[in-house]
């Protein structure tokens, strides 16, 4: 299922990233993207509506990776 979650916020973050780089699990949202943190909360709020979850703001500095962010999408998505 997580897998599901990496597409998920690969094409989510397509939408934000200016970079044109090629995004998969093992990207780092901030550094390789360039992504300032506004942009970053869109994309965990387009995330949350889309999914229908809350990440709570205290779990964001923890999540460097696309991979981790699926992750814990997927622990919260558990948890309901």
């Amino acid at each position: 299922m997580t897998q599901d979650y990496v597409k998920h916020v690969i094409a989510v973050l397509q939408k934000f990233d200016k970079t044109g780089k090629t995004i998969g699990a093992d990207t780092d949202i901030a550094a390789e993207l360039d992504l300032d943190s506004l942009a970053v909360m869109d994309v965990v709020m387009e995330l949350e509506d889309g999914l229908d979850i809350s990440i709570p703001l205290n779990l964001i500095p923890d999540i460097r990776t696309v991979g981790d962010l699926a992750d814990t999408i997927g622990q919260l998505k558990e948890e309901t």
